[in-house]
């Protein structure tokens, strides 16, 4: 498994995900999305383990306006600016290759090999 964790460190669903894998003993990189956030390329092999963009989104961010400013332009922009914005994200993004999850989801995580 190479599992990244891309969340922040105030968020108790992110330290929960951590600890999960911790107690487990698999080893894992944790990206902090407010010094480094994520690239291009993992926002769209994410983007598309998930089932699109909508599922990837905080509705209760504190970022409400890039929210509101998403249902008005185009997809090729939308994804631009949640690059732009990745506190609209809800946290912990998982990775394990090119299988993802958004949230604290461990009954998704414990049938990976």
């Amino acid at each position: 498994m190479n599992i990244q964790i891309f969340g922040t460190r105030k968020c108790f669903d992110t330290k929960k995900a951590e600890r999960y894998f911790k107690e487990r003993g698999v080893k894992y990189q944790f990206i902090d999305m407010k010094e480094k956030g994520m690239s291009k390329g993992e926002y769209q092999s994410v983007k598309q383990a998930v089932g699109g963009r909508d599922s990837m989104l905080s509705k209760d961010c504190r970022d409400q306006e890039t929210l509101t400013l998403l249902r008005y332009i185009s997809d090729e922009d939308k994804d631009e600016k949640i690059l732009e914005n990745q506190q609209v994200l809800k946290t912990p993004i998982v990775r394990n290759g090119k299988l993802a999850t958004v949230g604290y989801q461990p009954e998704v995580w414990k049938n990976w090999n």
